[in-house]
């Protein structure tokens, strides 16, 4: 194991639990703003990692997962959230859910305009070449990370936020149907993340992210590029 590779891992881990922590964060002041004080309350509308962190999901398990050579997810603890409190219980539930993938595209589109400025400007900032090259490829993995997490969310499948907005759109024998997947939903994403692409060779969260993370990730690439004046990648 070089030093690259274990830098590059302190990277992606740096920037997993900045995306993670503004998720989170993105949910509880959601909720505290359509009414709920639940999550608030519990000190969970904070940019401090700790108040987010899971230790077996947010630190074990993508440890685990990197070991094992395959796809690497993590979670933090659940933001709590009384939905009587709501004003709107089933709008604002869907809301405060889509608010996480939104805080991470968020805050993917703000990594690739500093990546812009930084790619027109660096010889004028106080960083040497190696340090501004670090840097860059920092803003590159926060933007990538945060846009896996927020299209990972969206994916239907309890505890991710893509439930809550599915839920809303069934009605009747489907949703009762989906109530009952709902009970083997962690099986079906070990199955579908890697026994079907070790198994079959196909790998459907590498075919969501390919039509939808890298082209949004290359397409926030060329908006913070232009904004700077450079050309598109």
């Amino acid at each position: 194991m070089g030093l690259s590779y274990l830098v590059s891992l302190l990277v992606q881990a740096a920037a997993l639990i900045i995306g993670i922590v503004v998720h989170e964060s993105a949910h509880a002041l959601t909720a505290f703003l359509l009414g709920d004080k639940t999550a608030r309350s519990r000190g969970r509308v904070s940019l401090n990692p700790l108040s987010h962190i899971d230790p077996f999901g947010t630190v074990l398990l993508p440890l685990l997962m990197i070991l094992a050579g395959g796809p690497v997810f993590a979670f933090a603890k659940p933001v709590p959230v009384n939905l009587r409190n709501l004003k709107h219980p089933k709008r604002d539930e869907v809301l405060v859910a889509l608010a996480g993938p939104a805080s991470n595209i968020a805050l993917a589109a703000v990594a690739a305009v500093l990546w812009g400025g930084l790619a027109a400007g660096y010889d004028a900032l106080p960083l040497s070449a190696d340090a501004a090259v670090g840097v860059a490829q920092f803003l590159a993995s926060l933007m990538l990370v945060s846009l896996s997490l927020a299209f990972f969310n969206l994916i239907p499948l309890p505890p991710l936020d893509g439930s809550s907005v599915l839920v809303l759109l069934l009605r009747g024998q489907a949703l009762q149907t989906y109530y009952r997947i709902q009970r083997y939903a962690m099986p079906i994403l070990i199955i579908v993340l890697y026994l079907l692409p070790s198994v079959t060779g196909i790998d459907l969260v590498g075919l969501y992210f390919n039509a939808t993370v890298y082209p949004l990730a290359n397409a926030l690439l060329d908006f913070g590029a232009g904004l700077f004046g450079l050309a598109a990648l």
